[in-house]
Formats: structure tokens, C-alpha cells, sequence
């Protein structure tokens, strides 16, 4: 018989303070006074409960690059940060281009148990940008795939483009596209602007990207497909997207914690930790993001977390790879760059870290409303704690992470995926231990 659990004296993202009964998997009750003899009893007075975060961008670098990621570590750092649900990209070795990677990597998440995982199919062939890979059987096997997307790499080629939109609208799938233009950054290593001259690196201009994204949306409206746009970083594309969106173009839009957060004049001190692709943009580029995840033209936050071995960043800037780890720091990140200054409340959180991400990847039985009869992917988040980010709250293999050092708000006490519980009072359970004792 599966364990019990009532949490108690939870606050809900409107605000309302409520008990939780979790059995089976599944919400059972809700409301005040809620009680079940011989359930854990979990007191989360002062605590949100929020659903499960779901991140529609993330590296688990498994299969082929195990020493940087696993699915089995990535999803313990996903349960970190509160996440029960993350989408897999496709530039692993060998590439997710077929219906037998993708399902390997479906059923190493089901063997992990720390969060649901859907893979991401690949656009194209090995990520060539050359042909189109086998994007309807990826779709009809087991792993349902829904989002593809060269990430790392952008479907350069207009025709290609055209026919791989053209080609998931047959089963309402959609295309993620890396916006970045490969001839106008070739060589480069961080924003192009004044500082990129000053520091002697190579610049990558906005352009690059927003060029792409208004062939994109184009395109998109063309053919009367989905669009989805990754890590956005310009205050230039949100311009585009908004454009887009007024124009009725099926698109939508992510940002990164990382891109909320961060500017090009950390590159000052040539720390490989904040190299990362696209590059940290400046001042006015952060505040445009904000404002257009607040006001819905930016749909949601993905982490786009890039885990890498520590030689792959403790070196020279030129040669270190591009990168970050965010799943364990993207609520905090989040909180503190929208959340506590006003811009978005907890309902906002949930709707462009959970439900909107869910429904952009097809996802079900993530992202609703915490009420009776959900599934009980959800986490309790002490919004009013406080502490120095180190490398102890990390979960996963990577260390590259750009907040170390920092002072960040914010603490996942509890998350739940699928009714069980994947961290109590902060720390990362053992699942197996868990489901042998429910």
C-alpha cells in the first residue's frame, strides 16, 4: 500500500492556506482541518505549495557524455530545484534522431524516479542541419515525442526549417529552434558590444539572433505550425516575439534564470562559469526580458541547465565550453529578479515554470492547479529563507554553476513527484528506499 502523506498549513500560489492529503499517487483532499490516521504528517506553515516545476529545456547529457550528467543525477538536481517534469535535449552521442534513443532515454527517467522525462527529439540528422531525422516515429513511440530541436545548433536552412514546421503539424508537435545565425558568430565567445572590444574576445552580435527568430516566425505563419523559441537574450527578439504574437503567429517564447539575472560585465574577469550560449547580454537586455516574461510575451523560464567535468570550464575562456547548471538555483534566480521586486507573483511562477511549459510540451498530469484529484507533483518552497549558494546545493554532477558565492532567496523543503517524495526537509531522498516502504 502506497504511503501516506498530509501536509498541513500550506499556502497555495492565490494566496489560499490549505491541508493536502497525498495517496496513490495522487491529490485526495484538500481544505482546512484535513485528517487521516497513520499518514506522514508534513507541517508546511509559512510554506508555498507550488506544482511541480516543469523545465522545458535541459541537458542530461546521457547517452555518451555520462561524465558530465546522467539522467539518474540531472533528475536528483531537477528534484532539487523543485521540478517534476524536465524535457530532454537531443545533442547527446548518439544524437536522440530516432525512436531508439529516445526511448532509452524515456526509460532511464522511468528507472531513476525523480522526475518525469520526455525526451526532445532531434530537427535534423546527427544535428547536421542536412536532412530531416525520423521525427514521425519518434512521435509515435513510446517516449510520444512532441518538441524537437537542434539546440546547441540552429536549423540554419529556410527549406529546412519550412519542412520540418510543415511536418510536425501532423501530430501537433513543435519545433524548438536556437536562434543563432552560425555565419555571424562564428568565433564568438561573448556579447558584441564595446566590453567584447575592451576584453579582446570575439563578439556575437544580437543580430545573430533576432534575425533568426523573425525568419522564424514567418516561416511559422506560412505554414501554420508552432514555433517554439529557446533561450531568448535580446531585448531586440522579445521586440520580434511581441510583433509575432500581435500578428497571430502560433509562437512561443522561453528565457533562462541566467538571462534575468546576469550581464555581459561579468566576462570582466574571464570566469569560464559565466560563458554560455547565447552569451550574458547587457543591462538594457535583462531589463527587457523581465518586462517581457511580465507582460506574457516571453511565455515561460527554462534552465537550459549544461552541466560539464570541471576541466571543462577551469580553463582559459576561449577554450572553455559553453554552459551553465540551473535547475537547483532557477527558483531563487527567478524570485529574486521578478518575484520580490513586483513584477510577477507566486500564480505568475506557476504558470510560466509549470502549467505553460506542460502545455507547450504536451505534458499531461503536470502544471495544474493543487486541488483533489491532480497528480501529486508538487513541491513546498520557504519563499522567506535565505543562504550563500555553494556547491552543497548542488544535486546533480555539475559544479558550473554562475551563482556560487551568492546570496540567494529562497528554499525547496519538500517536492513530491508522482505521489512520492523526492526531497524531505531540503535533502535529496533516496526513491528506491521510498517506493520499497510505500
Amino acid at each position: 500500500m502506497d504511503e501516506r502523506f498530509l501536509i498541513g498549513g500550506a499556502t497555495l500560489a492565490d494566496g489560499t492556506r490549505t491541508d493536502l492529503l497525498v495517496e496513490g499517487g495522487r491529490i485526495v483532499e484538500t481544505g482546512s482541518g484535513v485528517s487521516a490516521a497513520g499518514a506522514t504528517a508534513i507541517d508546511a506553515d509559512g510554506l508555498l505549495a507550488l506544482p511541480g516545476l516543469v523545465d522545458l529545456h535541459t541537458h542530461l547529457r546521457e547517452p555518451g557524455y555520462e561524465q558530465s550528467e546522467t539522467v539518474l543525477t540531472g533528475t536528483r538536481a531537477a528534484a532539487a530545484g523543485g521540478f517534476t517534469a524536465v524535457f530532454a535535449m537531443a545533442n547527446t552521442s548518439p544524437v536522440a534522431d530516432t525512436a531508439g534513443v529516445v526511448e532509452q532515454v524515456l526509460s532511464l527517467g522511468e528507472a531513476a524516479g525523480y522526475a518525469t522525462v520526455r525526451p526532445i527529439g532531434a530537427v535534423t540528422v546527427g544535428l547536421a542541419g542536412e536532412r530531416l531525422a525520423e521525427l514521425g516515429a519518434m512521435a509515435e513511440s513510446r517516449a510520444r515525442v512532441r518538441v524537437f530541436s537542434d539546440d546547441g545548433k540552429c536549423v540554419s536552412d529556410p527549406l529546412l526549417m519550412r519542412r520540418a514546421l510543415e511536418y510536425v503539424k501532423a501530430f501537433d508537435g513543435v519545433i524548438a529552434q536556437h536562434a543563432q545565425e552560425p555565419r555571424l558568430t562564428e568565433g564568438a565567445q561573448m556579447n558584441e558590444g564595446a566590453l567584447s572590444g575592451e576584453l579582446g574576445l570575439a563578439g556575437w552580435p544580437a543580430v545573430a539572433e533576432e534575425s533568426i527568430i523573425a525568419r522564424d516566425v514567418l516561416l511559422a505563419e506560412h505554414v501554420g505550425s508552432r514555433l517554439h523559441v529557446c533561450h531568448v537574450s535580446t531585448a531586440g527578439s522579445v521586440d520580434v516575439i511581441r510583433w509575432a504574437k500581435a500578428r497571430g503567429i502560433d509562437v512561443t517564447a522561453e528565457v533562462t534564470p541566467h538571462h534575468l539575472a546576469l550581464t555581459e560585465e561579468l566576462a570582466t574577469g574571464y570566469d569560464a562559469r559565466y560563458k554560455v550560449n547565447p552569451p550574458l547580454r547587457r543591462r538594457e537586455d535583462v531589463e527587457a526580458l523581465r518586462a517581457g516574461l511580465a507582460d506574457g510575451t516571453i511565455d515561460i523560464v527554462a534552465t537550459d541547465h549544461a552541466p560539464h567535468p570541471v576541466e571543462s570550464k577551469d580553463c582559459e575562456w576561449d577554450a572553455a565550453a559553453f554552459g551553465m547548471v540551473g535547475l537547483e538555483s532557477a527558483l531563487p534566480v527567478v524570485q529574486a529578479s521578478v518575484v520580490d521586486n513586483g513584477m510577477l507573483g507566486w500564480a505568475d511562477v506557476a504558470r510560466v515554470l509549470s502549467a505553460t511549459p506542460a502545455r507547450i510540451g504536451r505534458l499531461d498530469g503536470h502544471g495544474a492547479p493543487l486541488a483533489a484529484g491532480t497528480a501529486a507533483n508538487l513541491f513546498l518552497y520557504d519563499p522567506t529563507a535565505s543562504r550563500t549558494f555553494s556547491t552543497g546545493d548542488l544535486a546533480g554532477k555539475g559544479v558550473n554553476s554562475p551563482y556560487l558565492g551568492l546570496t540567494l532567496p529562497g528554499r525547496v523543503v519538500t517536492t513530491f513527484h508522482q505521489g512520492r517524495p523526492t526531497v524531505l526537509d531540503g535533502t535529496v531522498v533516496d526513491v528506491e528506499e521510498v517506493a520499497a516502504r510505500g
